[in-house]
């Protein structure tokens, strides 16, 4: 790996409301690299959001990161102060969000919402600002932005809109892309054409992505390392290959016995019973262990360790 441009460790994530504080990311660890995609998956409910918002300091009201660091370029992005993390956000790292529609201001056109980024970061007149949303229009597959610029986001598609929260992210040329789930609302066509269009843009420039998704399918084209997560923690971190030839965690095994295949023979698909376990009802051991075909009764008591088994390989499991 090169030289890490995002380095969280011991991240731990709590969510306080009157009754109890629940923990929703749990003291985890990894780095992204220059020019390196990143994938971070598993199931709805296991802390993959919570991470790039906590990321990214767009936590809800009730959230707050309980401890661990964030650095981004070798700065705590921790210690910075609301006016400091604004110049940040948008301009060295952007966020592309699962669901456009409530991420972009129904009452604001495409062009107001586009060069109001531009004009903060980048510090050009309007006419310039106009000029580079319009480049980053066409670029993401709008021959006529001018005419994008004018619409409102309820009058696009969702595919069209989430172009337009490429373009936008893309618009301050940044050095990290948080890109949470940015192809689950969309048909297999327009999945394809922003996944190509991501390809594109790393190509050209240097940026490094984390991709959160639950899509296998999207990690094997786009990623080069993998972290899965569940109930809020790492449980195994790998390169890609490695994770589809020899996954080790019992949950990743599940996940991929559960996702189609396109070739070879025509299998059952096998879904892992039950559902993950909503935080601050975490089990005293291993968290996955209700759901483990392999599990003893030393899984349920003690608390496995995430540990390396070869070369940039770790797992969280007793039984490996």
């Amino acid at each position: 790996m090169t030289e890490a441009i995002l380095e969280v460790k011991s991240l731990t994530t709590v969510i306080k409301d009157k009754r109890k504080e629940r923990t929703v990311v749990d003291g985890i660890d990894f780095e992204i690299g220059q020019n390196e995609v990143v994938a971070l998956v598993g199931e709805s409910g296991c802390g993959k959001s919570m991470t790039s918002l906590s990321v990214m300091q767009l936590l809800p009201r009730t959230g707050e990161v309980a401890s661990g660091e964030i650095r981004f370029k070798g700065r705590n992005l921790l210690d910075l102060k609301r006016r400091e993390m604004s110049r940040v956000r948008g301009k060295q790292i952007a966020m592309i969000f699962q669901e456009p529609m409530t991420s972009l201001n129904p009452v604001l056109t495409i062009g107001i919402q586009m060069t109001e980024a531009i004009l903060l970061h980048l510090g050009v007149s309007k006419m310039e600002a106009i000029s580079i949303a319009d480049e980053w229009l066409r670029r993401v597959g709008f021959p006529e932005p001018a005419r994008i610029r004018k619409e409102f986001p309820h009058r696009l598609s969702g595919g069209m809109r989430q172009r337009v929260m490429l373009a936008m992210a893309m618009a301050c040329k940044p050095d990290l892309l948080i890109a949470d789930e940015p192809t689950t609302a969309l048909d297999v066509t327009i999945q394809a054409q922003v996944l190509d269009l991501i390809r594109q843009l790393l190509k050209e420039t240097k940026m490094s992505v984390l991709f959160i998704t639950h899509d296998l399918g999207v990690v094997a084209e786009m990623a080069t390392r993998v972290i899965v997560m569940y109930a809020g923690q790492i449980v195994e971190k790998t390169d890609v290959r490695t994770l589809f030839t020899s996954p080790l965690h019992p949950y990743t095994k599940g996940l991929m016995q559960s996702t189609p295949r396109m070739q070879g023979k025509i299998e059952k698909l096998q879904p892992i019973p039950g559902n993950v376990p909503p935080a601050g009802s975490y089990p005293e051991g291993c968290r996955f262990a209700d759901r483990c075909p392999a599990v003893t009764a030393e899984c349920r008591e003690r608390m496995p360790e995430l540990k390396e088994v070869r070369a940039g390989h770790q797992v969280r499991c007793i039984l490996i």
